[in-house]
């Protein structure tokens, strides 16, 4: 299947810039010929977050959905542009992509930059290394013009890949980090805080609608909200410490029943993870609860099994069983809560794409707070 893409822009002000994000689906033909679809769904769900780390204008920029496990969206780099696809991560703080210094036995299937070919390319000697859940890289740090949309950051910052792990095959070129410019591992200006130092950005406010059920409609905004994406009001958690996307969290419940994080706990809100992930233990009592055989679940079943409730800042916010099963190609369902593989002195869960399907989110770079409410 082609990919489906919805580009457009919606200017609501001089100072607000919206990017619409798009929903596509993967390329089946391709996976199903190699017998990896199945696998890359139930086994390989995408997890992105770091394990290691040192009114206004709107932007709306597409993305595409790939199966309920990521969301990428094109940007350019280089003079001329050359488009990659990379995923919008709040758990990271680093652009980079893959490039021609990539083993072709690993990069071959992605796009790759070719450093030579851009005439605003300017190399470092810096070398850099990221850890994430699942998969590494290695590269060096580079700086070159990025655009995204309408946004041009000149002198950007970023990496290029030249060894990792995982990332082969992928249905992406790279990650834009939107998290805090602390944990930032090539030691650059992230792009959000180039563009926003440069005054495109007038507010240093970003929002994501992840779109659900349907291929095009997902959006990530720069510089303000769009009320349009959600009903009722933005409820606003401050963060638990300002450089990082992270909150306190009350508990965990199904039907009234507190099922993990108990005395409270954290919880990452985190684009660039697929599932919700936690505690293996309190994964799988909540798996035992909602009637799941090993992530799995009859597909019959769906619509009599319970919600689970998230309770951040006193406020529920449920996640109902037809948002938390994800049915693959082959029409079997499994369940979108997996184990956290970070063993961590404290209970931290990680709010992905299952959780934020549901809410539109709000991370608000100027008063460190995230605001959730009902996506639309």
């Amino acid at each position: 299947m082609k990919w489906l893409v919805f580009l457009g822009l919606v200017v609501f002000s001089d100072c607000i810039v919206k990017i619409p994000l798009t929903r596509v689906n993967i390329m089946r033909k391709t996976r199903s010929e190699n017998n990896m679809l199945n696998n890359f769904l139930k086994e390989n769900a995408f997890r992105l977050y770091l394990t290691s780390s040192p009114g206004s204008n709107i932007t709306t920029y597409p993305l595409r959905n790939i199966q309920d496990i990521v969301y990428v969206g094109n940007i350019t780099i280089g003079t001329p542009p050359q488009k990659f696809q990379v995923v919008f991560d709040t758990g990271s703080s680093d652009l980079w992509v893959h490039s021609i210094l990539c083993s072709r036995r690993l990069c071959s299937s992605q796009g790759l930059f070719r450093h030579r070919e851009s005439s605003t390319f300017r190399p470092t000697k810096r070398r850099f290394s990221i850890e994430y859940g699942r998969g590494r890289m290695q590269g060096i740090v580079a700086h070159d013009t990025v655009r995204i949309g309408d946004f041009v950051s000149t002198n950007q910052a970023f990496g290029l890949s030249m060894e990792h792990s995982w990332f082969e095959g992928k249905p992406f070129d790279g990650v834009l980090g939107l998290s805090y410019p602390n944990i930032s591992l090539t030691g650059g200006i992230s792009i959000f805080d180039n563009l926003k130092n440069q005054g495109a950005i007038c507010e240093p406010v970003f929002a994501f609608y992840l779109s659900k059920s349907k291929p095009e409609g997902s959006v990530v905004m720069f510089g303000g909200v769009d009320k349009s994406y959600y009903q009722g009001a933005l409820n606003w958690v401050p963060l638990i410490q300002a450089g990082k996307w992270c909150v306190h969290m009350d508990r965990i419940s199904i039907n009234r029943r507190v099922v993990a994080c108990n005395d409270g706990c954290e919880a990452f809100v985190d684009t660039g993870t697929s599932l919700i992930l936690g505690p293996g233990r309190l994964i799988d009592n909540i798996l035992r609860l909602i009637g799941a055989t090993k992530h799995h679940v009859s597909c019959s079943t769906v619509n009599t099994m319970p919600s689970v409730d998230f309770t951040i800042n006193g406020i529920n916010y449920p996640v109902p069983a037809q948002a938390y099963t994800i049915k693959d190609s082959s029409g079997n369902c499994f369940i979108g809560f997996r184990e956290n593989p970070v063993n961590r002195s404290t209970e931290t869960w990680i709010l992905g794409d299952v959780f934020l399907r549901q809410y539109f989110s709000v991370f608000d770079r100027g008063n460190d707070r995230i605001g959730l409410a009902q996506a639309v």
